[in-house]
């Protein structure tokens, strides 16, 4: 009997530029916390550079919990693991709120510890939640991801930073848009190994491309350094305050929260759903990652939702792919000089490439959704209020800013509000005192005359 897709062992090649894809793929969205948290502290760029380093490398660490799994960690499916973007305005109230600057690392460590040891322990009762994520929920909170994503995609396309003058440049937007088309030509008009490795062809393609136009810099290249190892609790052993603590496990919950929509998400892509028993798995592999990740000097660490596009898009399922993935952070963390190679990649290229990874997403979701079953009940009535909330974040990014900062750390993730709107709704209209005929009602614009009439 054959080996399922997710288990699969493909050639060596392969494997090692399909897991370098991914990591390309996410590479951006891991270095940005440390790179923000880090400005926001006053870090020397030396620091910055080890500080960036310790990010990878606890990436890597987590993604091999997540895809090859210990005991009942790992969700063992085609997972990345990384620094969650969630956890970036928390940590930098912490850094303004600490009044000894040398001291904010620290105690955000202690918080990140704190919140991961916690969640490991409430893993097994939060994948209990299972249950209530039908076809309907997952869609939408598949779409919103995506969705969520995009503008990820646009902003990389604009350049790397909003304050310079050649941000939106035309030069930009057009080497995004070569970068996509190239993608898409790969695609189209390739087969086979070429084919699957289109995104990956794509960034090398459109780096050359980009080095005349005086986008693509190689000093990180040169002043890296050829090995260094992430020194534990190389900033200060762990400070733990509590108001730092709550707030990170505010964070915790909704990096919970929307890796389980991940999870399900991936699960309906690789055709190995995800059941109660797998999601407890990969949540005590996200939470066992973030506590242990402090010990080398890394931020607490989530699935990738963007990994699940290339997924999507390449059709390789397998979970050793993503582990090679995983080798290659360690590397990226242990060697400075490799890590560098990566960020040479100008960031309009990554978001051309982001626009059909983040894309791919959505599509997942609205294939899910065409079999949610749109026609009955009221589903279509969930999906669109649930999409509705997610996307306000996106819109209408002040629609909360009346709210407090612990709360606007739920309300400013539209995957996460999305999830609960859908969540909630599906309760109320598929659950909570049901009848029988409720399932004749076909669109929320109709009046169901004709349902009275046929009977």
């Amino acid at each position: 009997m054959s080996a399922h897709p997710v288990d699969e062992k493909l050639p060596a090649l392969k494997m090692a530029t399909t897991g370098l894809q991914h990591v390309a793929a996410m590479y951006a969205g891991v270095v940005a916390p440390p790179l923000i948290v880090g400005a926001a502290i006053g870090l020397t760029a030396a620091e910055l550079t080890f500080l960036t380093g310790a990010c990878l490398f606890t990436a890597g660490i987590a993604t091999f919990l997540q895809t090859l799994g210990i005991w009942k960690i790992g969700a063992r499916l085609p997972f990345v693991n990384g620094v969650t973007f969630a956890g970036v305005a928390p940590m930098t109230a912490i850094v303004a709120s600490t009044e000894d600057k040398s001291d904010a690392l620290p105690v955000i460590f202690g918080a990140v510890i704190v919140a991961g040891l916690l969640g490991f322990l409430a893993a097994p009762f939060f994948s209990k939640a299972v249950r209530f994520f039908p076809p309907v929920v997952t869609g939408t909170v598949i779409t919103l991801i995506g969705i969520s994503l995009l503008p990820v995609a646009f902003g990389w396309a604009q350049g790397p930073d909003p304050a310079a003058h050649d941000y939106g440049s035309a030069t930009n937007l057009g080497l995004a848009a070569v970068t996509l088309l190239i993608v898409l030509l790969l695609r189209r008009f390739t087969r086979g190994f070429v084919k699957q490795i289109a995104v990956l062809l794509g960034l090398v393609i459109g780096t050359l491309i980009a080095i005349p136009f005086g986008v693509t810099d190689f000093a990180p290249v040169a002043d890296a350094d050829v090995i260094g190892f992430p020194t534990p609790f190389h900033f200060g052993a762990p400070q733990f305050q509590l108001a730092a603590i709550i707030s990170l496990c505010v964070v915790m919950v909704v990096s919970m929260t929307e890796s389980t929509a991940d999870m399900l998400a991936l699960g309906e892509i690789v055709e190995r759903p995800a059941d109660e028993k797998t999601i407890a798995a990969g949540l005590r592999a996200d939470t066992l990652g973030s506590a242990i990740s402090p010990l080398f000097n890394g931020f607490m660490c989530s699935a990738f939702a963007q990994n699940i596009g290339l997924v999507a898009m390449t059709k390789i399922r397998s979970r050793y792919v993503v582990a090679v993935g995983g080798g290659f952070l360690v590397l990226m963390g242990l060697c400075p000089m490799a890590a560098s190679l990566i960020a040479v990649v100008p960031r309009p290229v990554l978001g051309g490439a982001g626009v059909v990874l983040f894309g791919s997403v959505a599509a997942s979701g609205i294939q899910t959704l065409v079999r949610a079953g749109l026609e009955k009940d009221n589903n279509i009535l969930i999906v669109a209020v649930s999409l509705a909330v997610g996307i306000i974040p996106i819109t209408a990014p002040e629609f909360y800013h009346a709210f407090p900062e612990t709360a606007k750390i739920v309300l400013d993730s539209g995957i996460s509000t999305g999830c609960v709107a859908a969540v909630a709704l599906n309760l109320v209209f598929n659950h909570l005192g049901r009848r029988p005929d409720d399932q004749d009602v076909t669109h929320p614009m109709e009046s169901g005359e004709h349902i009275a009439t046929a009977r």
